[in-house]
């Protein structure tokens, strides 16, 4: 049974892929910090799957302990998403983004080169493209200008990734994903920040349940169908499986250069106000919601080409918005 390191694993992307993981047959051993998770994850990650993951506390910036860990485990892989990840917070403190998300990411491949460790799974993001010119987004979109020093720190890992695999002949994978939404279908994992949520539906759910409010929608005047951001909503256990198929395909040497780069969405831009109106109908509710400025760093629209993951990984999205929103809902009433 492969050995795969999952950081970041006790989070909202990495419980789900933490989850598919051992459902596919591997251990997992999750590092976290509990910065924006909380530790009663793990009880749910164990009563999913009839399995415990190892864990370890750690704040992947301190090198000896990072260090101190990977004395102790054998690894066959790593798939990498402890990261802060709001794109609105990285405008207000971009040096705490700076310094957590690329020393983490540092910390660990420097382990891995100097134990000859291979297999790495990046948790990048479509911000990289920046406000991509044509829709929708391939893999060969020019890198523009990030639009925020989070998108900034996703685009210098990958930077990082490219130079890692060439000097030191390793193997990885840049997953750049869109907008992650829904929960298990078991209800027991799903999107919980910490604080006033930075990402559209856990605002969504919490504005339903009373947590909050009304939810502020960020503009209204975009040069869109009905004037709000365009994004791509893909339900967070399509995405988990896509990590499962690619940290699959390292460990079996399919991979065909250093490093591969593949965009993971629907292929289908939905606006905010389509969400909203998605997650009323389907959950038969009606929101509280203002229309309010646009938001510092946010772009008009997104949505992916996923032909190469469909055709590479052989991945693809199996996952309606409307069973996402359902299943954001169902997650939030049993909080």
């Amino acid at each position: 049974m492969k050995k795969i390191l999952v950081t970041g694993g006790l989070g909202y992307i990495g419980s789900h892929t933490a989850v598919a993981l051992q459902e596919a047959g591997y251990e997992v051993v999750i590092i976290d910090d509990l910065s924006n998770s909380e530790l009663f994850v793990l009880d749910r990650i164990t009563e999913i799957t009839g399995t415990k993951p190892e864990f370890h506390q750690i704040d992947l910036k301190d090198s000896e302990k990072v260090k101190a860990f990977f004395d102790g485990n054998q690894i066959d892989g790593v798939i990498h998403f402890a990261a802060h990840k709001a794109v609105g917070e990285s405008v207000q403190k971009p040096l705490m983004y700076f310094k957590n998300n690329l020393l983490s990411l540092l910390n660990v491949l420097e382990q891995m080169q100097e134990r000859s460790l291979d297999n790495f799974i990046f948790s990048s993001s479509c911000t990289v493209y920046g406000q991509a010119d044509e829709m929708p987004i391939n893999e060969k979109a020019p890198i523009k200008k990030a639009e925020s020093p989070y998108a900034k720190t996703k685009q210098m890992g990958d930077e990082i990734l490219e130079d890692f695999v060439s000097a030191y002949s390793k193997n990885a994978i840049s997953l750049r994903y869109f907008n992650p939404v829904g929960a298990h279908p078991s209800a027991l994992i799903g999107e919980l920040p910490k604080g006033v949520p930075n990402n559209l539906v856990p605002f969504v759910t919490q504005t339903a349940a009373g947590v909050r409010d009304y939810l502020s929608i960020f503009g209204n005047d975009y040069p869109t169908r009905d004037g709000t951001a365009i994004r791509d909503y893909i339900y967070v256990c399509d995405l988990a499986d896509a990590h499962v198929k690619a940290l699959t395909r390292l460990i079996e040497k399919k991979n065909k250069s250093g490093l591969e780069i593949f965009n993971l969405g629907t292929g289908i831009g939905s606006t905010v106000l389509e969400v909203v109106k998605s997650f009323e109908e389907v959950n038969n509710l009606k929101l509280n919601y203002k229309l309010v400025d646009r938001r510092a760093g946010d772009i008009v629209e997104a949505y992916s080409d996923n032909e190469l993951a469909e055709k590479e990984l052989g991945w693809k999205p199996e996952t309606s918005l409307e069973e996402s929103m359902r299943t954001a809902w169902e997650w939030q009433k049993g909080l």
